[in-house]
């Protein structure tokens, strides 16, 4: 494999995502009319420069997917199996009861208020954080979970599997499963709201990644692919999500800066529930499965790890641009990057734990 390195924008993600709080405050401040004049430009409430954004938030990270390789799952069915088993039967309810403790009963006295949803509707601000950490926790990662198996020296080409069928699995798993727990949470769900925004931010930049692919592998070679395409490709992912933070903060600087520890609050369930569900794949189930560390590796971080622009673009779709439930969801991208790293060092440093270490 070709040495790889993190880019600046993914190194010094949390940086920048700092940057988009403090840019966003002052946007907000100086300029309030900016960034509600660009959401209002909408068809069906769906705000044109953000739907812009967001696909090109998905777009590069669908356009790495190699699908041929899914057949190839069947012959390390065990790994696979794991990671589908914590994305799907445990991760979702374990994110729902940790923040519904911790914001819902531990932490909710800190976060008054009320907010008036995209639809219309009045919610409680902590339930609307509490359904921002619900689309979080049924967003398995399929972007730089990639970079976290090559840092950890996994299986690249199990890791590749299982994000092409997470990707595939969560057309038809992450509308119900959120409509399911949102609506445990007392939340409103507009079913055709959920169904779109899954099409059009998941289903869409899918089938245009798939297409693209296709067309430049047959006319370009893959060599042209990887060394030319892909490098100018991968800064556009992260740019359209700082845009997007940008607006996103420029509409809650109010809130930040009248409750400074909101984001502490958010954070807390969120990192527990990072570091619970790692555990049970890395310490618990892969080493029960007699998995290698290569393969451990990879199917413990998928399952760590959450697919933060998707759920970036559920929440404000749903919730609207300004929603509590969009601020949770931008909560895990500032604390996702160096928790990963984190996990990625100590899973080198434990590699001694399970058979055909690196």
């Amino acid at each position: 494999m070709a040495q790889k390195n993190l880019s600046i924008f993914e190194r010094y993600l949390t940086i920048w995502v700092l940057f988009c709080i403090v840019g966003g405050i002052i946007l907000g401040k100086l300029a309030p009319d900016v960034a509600t004049a660009l959401n209002d430009f909408s068809i069906y409430q769906v705000s044109i420069p953000i739907a812009v954004c967001l696909f090109f938030m998905m777009y590069p990270i669908m356009v790495k997917i190699d699908f041929s390789q899914v057949i190839k799952s069947a012959k390390t069915p065990k790994p696979v199996l794991l990671t589908l088993f914590i994305n799907w039967a445990i991760k979702p309810f374990t994110m729902f009861g940790i923040a519904y403790f911790f914001l819902g009963y531990l932490f909710k006295d800190f976060l008054p208020g009320t907010e008036i949803l995209a639809n219309g509707e009045e919610v409680e601000l902590w339930r609307s954080y509490i359904a921002g950490t619900i689309l979080l926790g049924i967003a398995p990662c399929t972007a730089m979970v990639l970079m976290w198996s090559y840092l950890a020296k996994g299986n690249g080409g199990l890791t590749l599997v299982m994000v092409a069928i997470n990707s595939l699995l969560m057309l038809a798993f992450y509308g119900p499963l959120g409509a399911l727990l949102l609506n445990v949470n007392s939340m409103p769900v507009p079913w055709q709201t959920m169904l779109l925004s899954v099409s059009i931010y998941v289903a869409f930049p899918l089938i245009a990644g798939y297409f693209s692919r296709k067309y430049i592998l047959r006319y370009k070679g893959i060599n042209w692919f990887n060394e030319r395409f892909l490098p100018w490709l991968n800064p556009i992912s992260i740019t359209a999500l700082l845009i997007t933070l940008l607006l996103l903060f420029s509409f809650k600087g109010e809130l930040i800066i009248n409750n400074p520890l909101t984001i502490l609050w958010i954070a807390i369930p969120l990192f527990i529930q990072t570091i619970f569900i790692f555990a049970i794949g890395y310490f618990v189930l892969a080493r029960w499965l007699k998995l290698s560390y290569q393969d451990a590796a990879p199917a413990a971080l998928i399952g760590a790890s959450n697919h933060f622009e998707v759920a970036i673009a559920t929440a404000v779709i749903i919730f609207g641009l300004s929603s509590g439930a969009a601020l949770a969801t931008v909560v895990g991208v500032l604390i996702e990057v160096p928790l990963m790293l984190l996990l990625v060092s100590l899973c080198k440093r434990t590699s001694y734990l399970f058979e055909n270490k690196p």
